[in-house]
């Protein structure tokens, strides 16, 4: 009985790793949410303003997304000792956010296989060069060992990965947040780690794929696997309901809104006066919402 009582204590309650304050949550067995910062990049969290995902076999650990830089891979790595001693031998890259990718140097120098969809690495090689710079701005030094490194193992819709007796299914649906984002898929633990298809907790960011349609029908598509558990791209690992409240129905009410808007002959300046009360409860609310609906009308403008 004491025994049980720890163990879900310790599910209720993350770790938190002291380098980069990262919170290590318990998901399901074998399975955990590394949780950054939901604010700006900054010296400080070294790029890892966002939640990444592990998965740990008798065979070696998966790392769901490699952290933002060099030395934040290296503060994953931290956080990721602190439940395991088995060496991380994938890493998938969710889309193509520089936490996505832009830690893959150091876990390629660890011997890590590293996987992507065939449009994220398209991504990261067309954004490369402006990511670093804009890293460069919040980082300063903590972006020293910081360089492009791509995938070993690219996809261009499906991939499955097998280690350890685990099954994991790498799916890209189409753009969403960017444009090769992909859901991981693990049915043995009813969990899904879902990159930068969902956020909770704090606003989306109508991101660099801008395409609002596309990512709604992505996030149909991870849904339809019914999961238990979500690991989201950024926030603590939630469930099914949590995730479509904060992202899936704000992505619907941004094409109604805007969509009407434009059928009664508004124009893009009077985009932010559309209607997103309903989700000001989310971190980032005031300096994001805004500037969602401008994008979302940008896009639709053209449908």
């Amino acid at each position: 009985m004491i025994r049980a009582l720890i163990l879900a204590a310790a599910l209720a309650t993350p770790a938190i790793c002291s380098a980069q304050a990262l919170q290590v949550q318990p998901v399901a067995d074998d399975v955990w949410a590394i949780v950054g910062e939901t604010g700006q990049r900054s010296a400080a969290n070294l790029g890892n303003n966002a939640t990444f995902g592990l998965v740990v076999t008798a065979d070696g650990a998966v790392l769901i997304d490699p952290g933002g830089s060099y030395k934040g891979a290296m503060a994953l790595h931290e956080a990721i000792r602190t439940v395991t001693d088995q060496p991380v031998t994938h890493v998938i890259n969710t889309g193509g956010q520089d936490h996505r990718w832009l830690g893959n140097g150091y876990w390629r120098e660890q011997g890590a296989v590293i996987i992507a969809s065939e449009a994220a690495v398209e991504d990261h090689k067309a954004r490369a060069s402006a990511q670093l710079s804009a890293l460069a701005q919040f980082l300063g030094d903590g972006l020293d060992g910081t360089e492009p490194a791509y995938a070993d193992v690219t996809f261009e819709s499906d991939h499955r990965l097998e280690i350890g007796g685990l099954g994991l299914e790498v799916m890209h649906r189409g753009p969403a947040h960017t444009l090769g984002d992909s859901f991981v898929w693990l049915e043995a633990r009813d969990v899904m780690f879902t990159g930068d298809i969902v956020y909770v907790a704090r606003i989306l960011g109508n991101g660099p794929a801008n395409n609002v349609k596309s990512w709604i029908g992505v996030f149909d598509a991870m849904a339809a696997f019914d999961p238990g558990h979500i690991v989201p791209g950024h926030g603590r690992a939630t469930d099914l309901a949590t995730a479509r409240r904060d992202t899936y129905d704000y992505l619907v009410n941004l094409r109604t809104r805007i969509g009407a808007l434009i059928d009664a002959g508004g124009d893009i300046m009077d985009a932010p006066a559309i209607d997103q009360s309903a989700w000001s409860y989310l971190e980032q609310f005031d300096s994001l919402a805004g500037r969602n609906a401008q994008a979302t009308y940008e896009a639709m403008e053209w449908e």
